[in-house]
C-alpha cells in the first residue's frame, strides 16, 4: 500500500503541470500516510529545474552507490533526471526494505522484477506504475491462486460459532502482535495458508477486511473453544477434529 501510494505520487509529480518535479530532500521522514494514502509534508525543496547540459556527459545522475549515464536533450536539458532521481530514491528508502517481504508467493517474483527495474533505472514512471497496477489487480481479483490443488475439502465448516479470542502462535505477516491475522482471497486459500503452517488447526475468516477490500482470517492451534457467533464460520481440520464429537 504504501509502495503503490508512493508510485501514484511521483507519477503525478512526473506529469504534474508544472512540469517533472524533483523531491530533493527525498527523506522517509517526509512523508506520512493520510487516510491510506501517502503526502508529502515538505515542499521546500521540490524543483522543476532540469539540469542544463551541451552533451550527454554532462547528464550523469550520481548515487552513493550508483551512478546512471542520461542524454541531453536537443533544448539542452538532461532528459528526465527529476523523475528518474524520484524513482531511484523511492527504490532505496522504500522499494528495497517493504516489497520483497510481505506478499504472496506467487507474486514476489513479480516485486522482484519491479525491484530490480528500478533499481537499474529500466523503468520509467510510467512502467512502474503499471507493473504496480497489474500486482494489484492479480491480488483483489485472486487471480495469482489459479492451478492451485483444492484442500478446503479437508476442514469441517461450523456456521454460527467461532473459537474464543486469545493469544495464539504467531505467524508472519500478522495484523495483530497475538496471534496469526493474514489476509486472504477466500476459505480456500486460507485453507492452503493452514495447511502450511504447523501449528494451525482450525481458521475463522472475520468481517474485517484490508485496504484492497481482501478479508482477515484468524488461524489458530486449537478449535475447542466454541462461542455462538451468527456472522463467522469456523473452518476446522478434519484430521484435528478426528474422534472428537462436533
Amino acid at each position: 500500500q504504501i509502495c503503490l501510494s508512493l508510485v501514484k505520487l511521483l507519477f503525478y509529480l512526473a506529469h504534474s503541470p508544472l512540469g517533472s518535479i524533483v523531491l530533493l530532500d527525498f527523506q522517509p521522514r517526509q512523508f506520512v500516510m493520510v487516510d491510506g494514502n501517502l503526502k508529502v509534508t515538505d515542499m521546500d525543496d521540490a524543483s522543476t529545474e532540469e539540469l542544463s547540459c551541451k552533451e550527454d556527459n554532462d547528464c550523469t545522475l550520481d548515487f552513493p552507490t550508483k551512478s546512471f549515464p542520461l542524454k541531453c536533450s536537443v533544448v539542452g536539458k538532461c532528459e528526465g533526471i527529476n523523475e528518474k532521481r524520484n524513482l531511484f530514491n523511492a527504490y532505496r528508502y522504500f522499494f528495497t526494505y517493504l516489497l520483497p517481504h510481505s506478499a504472496p508467493p506467487a507474486l514476489r517474483p513479480l516485486l522482484s522484477d519491479i525491484l530490480n527495474a528500478t533499481g537499474d533505472l529500466r523503468y520509467g514512471i510510467n512502467e512502474t506504475m503499471r507493473a504496480f497496477e497489474k500486482v494489484l489487480h492479480l491480488y483483489k481479483s485472486g487471480l495469482y491462486l489459479q492451478k492451485r490443488p483444492l484442500v478446503l475439502k479437508d476442514y469441517i465448516s461450523l456456521k454460527g460459532f467461532r473459537t474464543v479470542e486469545g493469544e495464539d502462535y504467531k505467524c508472519w505477516p500478522s495484523y495483530s502482535h497475538l496471534g496469526c491475522l493474514l489476509s486472504i482471497h477466500s476459505p480456500e486459500e486460507a485453507a492452503a495458508i493452514c495447511n502450511s503452517q504447523l501449528q494451525c488447526q482450525s481458521f475463522i475468516v472475520t468481517q474485517h477486511r484490508t485496504w484492497t477490500g481482501r478479508p482477515l482470517a484468524s488461524f489458530q492451534s486449537s478449535w475447542t473453544d466454541l462461542i455462538p457467533d451468527a456472522n463467522t464460520v469456523v473452518y476446522i481440520k478434519r484430521s484435528a477434529s478426528s474422534g472428537e464429537r462436533l
